[in-house]
């Protein structure tokens, strides 16, 4: 008799609690991470911390790839522990971590030879170009660090354990803290790297992730030393990993271009503009790091129970993850509402530049609530191995809808940048809404009930 999960057993709530919470708390320590990391390249000059802000968009590439193949196999590890497969779990398990390494050395290969030609697209040249390329290539020569870590966290992900990963992004920030200033100024033995330091300092953090998550997964039994035949890469594990991770991936990468369409448009209205955005972009990704959680207890404890056919518990997950949701940003949207002002003076002491970013924080608060019921059943969506639906709504949010709505308000009814603000507004909520009563029918259907 297959062996029964607790995802599939024990109460929702308490399950929703249980991976959220652990992982909210992680990616808040991963936000502060990027924030040293800037912080730093600040006090070296100008040029490098302009050099962090231009390899963001080639950085994602890897981001985006490990965020989505990784998401592919926590699906169907999930799904096959919940079915009562464990077998097939370790396959997958084994699989994806072969996967991400052959993926990280293709990725690798592909980053050195094009970075130089998307950097000059991007617009730099002589010792700008040199020191974005310092610090990027470093990063891409440890592309194989970032994607095992985010198999073996799919690994546990899948069995619903967030606590390793927490600890990881909590100790790698406290690591980061201090080697970022020892290898940009040097000592101890380790001459001074500037801009390359900074990313030697997040590759030995993310080194050190893999050691103790590689830990963590052997503990868990589902890969074992002694098998190490299941590493070896199959076609059949591979082509399914890809058709699930690959969607995945492409939607991150349409979030990039998203950033792209939107920094377009607002630039237009000069770089006090751009400075409100990007600024306030912090505060909104601090806000929504709850929904990071929300949307990996949903991705898992769909999988498991769709694995299981226990279609009412998905119901359940999906109602608790709102409600949970609703409570979330329902606070956040109050202190934002009220606190606008206040929290871009964090970032600047320009009066135009905390006006404008006031703005749109107050405007965008109303659309918190908005991005969890998108993400929450974007995840469903996946959990039960449908994850083009991923690709398609990402394409219509980041690109298709932002390029033809925003340039009718900017250029024909010429409503400002607040138009632009209330754009991203009817956006977001017509992704989320849809996306609701999509997923919400599919899962009707699926369970065959009315």
């Amino acid at each position: 008799m297959p062996q029964q999960s607790p995802l599939t057993t024990e109460p929702i709530p308490g399950l929703v609690r249980r991976i959220a919470v652990p992982a909210s708390i992680g990616y808040f320590f991963n936000t502060m991470f990027n924030v040293v990391d800037t912080y730093f390249a600040g006090l070296i000059s100008t040029q490098a911390l302009a050099s962090l802000s231009l390899s963001l968009p080639v950085f994602f590439i890897i981001i985006a790839t490990g965020t989505g193949i990784s998401t592919g196999a926590t699906a169907l590890i999930a799904n096959a522990l919940g079915a009562g497969k464990r077998e097939e779990a370790k396959l997958y398990a084994a699989q994806g971590i072969s996967f991400g390494i052959l993926t990280a050395l293709a990725l690798t290969v592909f980053g050195l030879l094009i970075s130089p030609l998307l950097f000059r697209v991007l617009g730099a040249q002589g010792a700008y170009l040199s020191m974005v390329l310092d610090y990027m290539d470093t990063l891409f020569l440890g592309t194989v660090l970032f994607l095992v870590l985010y198999m073996l966290n799919a690994v546990l992900n899948g069995q619903g354990e967030t606590k390793p990963f927490r600890n990881v992004l909590i100790a790698c920030f406290f690591l980061n803290i201090g080697l970022d200033p020892w290898f940009i100024y040097g000592g101890f033995g380790v001459p001074a790297m500037g801009v390359e330091g900074i990313a030697l300092a997040t590759l030995v953090a993310q080194a050190a992730g893999c050691v103790y998550l590689g830990y963590k997964v052997l503990q868990s039994g589902l890969v074992s030393g002694k098998d190490l035949a299941r590493v070896l890469p199959r076609f059949g594990p591979f082509k399914d990993i890809a058709r699930q991770g690959v969607p995945a991936s492409v939607n991150m990468l349409t979030v990039g271009i998203g950033i792209f369409v939107i920094t377009y448009f607002v630039s237009l209205f000069g770089k006090e503009a751009v400075a409100a955005y990007g600024s306030a972009m912090r505060v909104e990704q601090i806000v929504l790091v709850p929904s990071i959680g929300l949307n990996i207890s949903t991705l898992t404890l769909v999988a498991q129970n769709n694995g299981a056919r226990l279609f009412e518990r998905i119901r359940q997950t999906l109602a608790i993850t709102l409600s949970y949701g609703a409570v979330l940003m329902g606070i956040g949207t109050v202190l934002v509402l009220l606190g606008a002002d206040y929290l871009m003076s964090f970032f600047t002491r320009d009066p135009t530049v905390i006006r404008v970013g006031a703005t749109y924080l107050r405007i965008d608060a109303l659309v918190f609530y908005a991005y969890v019921v998108l993400f929450v059943h974007v995840a469903a969506l996946q959990g039960t191995k449908r994850p083009m639906y991923a690709l398609w709504i990402g394409l219509y949010r980041q690109i298709v809808a932002p390029g033809i709505l925003f340039w009718s308000l900017v250029h024909i009814f010429e409503t400002g940048l607040t138009g632009i603000w209330w754009g991203i507004f009817g956006v977001t909520w017509s992704a989320a809404l849809f996306t609701f009563f999509y997923a919400r029918r599919l899962i009707v259907r699926e369970s065959g009930t009315s």
